[in-house]
């Protein structure tokens, strides 16, 4: 199992699916790495050689992927809470934070709970 950026990447997947198991790389980021490096995108991982995985480490590393990637976005939410915006106000209160409706959306960030009204009858007591 090739192990790129600290992520074990399946074998029996295409190259180019297997690189988005990594933190910070999606199709297009995978996409345009491979063609910069001069992999063939249709390729098993399992099929790569060890020159071309070091290649591949070696033009990922250049991104921003995995726990630095982590790290920025945490600042940057520890940045709005600590200066007051509204934003910052919204993910301390664990709310959507881009203007979404929540009263009736938003079960991700605000969990799961549904309450739901009953009709106000109780069920008869059996006899």
């Amino acid at each position: 199992m090739p192990r790129i950026a600290g992520v074990n990447i399946p074998e029996n997947k295409r190259i180019e699916i297997s690189l988005t198991y990594i933190y910070g790389v999606g199709k297009t980021t995978s996409s345009k790495v491979l063609e910069r490096v001069g992999i063939d995108k249709n390729r098993r991982a399992k099929d790569l050689t060890a020159e071309e995985i070091n290649t591949l480490k070696l033009e990922l590393e250049k991104k921003r992927i995995e726990g630095e990637l982590r790290h920025d976005i945490s600042s940057n939410i520890k940045r709005l809470k600590e200066i007051g915006c509204y934003r910052g106000s919204r993910h301390s209160k664990h709310l959507p934070a881009r203007g979404q409706q929540t009263k009736t959306n938003s079960r991700t960030v605000r969990g799961n709970a549904r309450k739901t009204m009953t009709s106000g009858k109780r069920k008869m007591e059996k006899k």
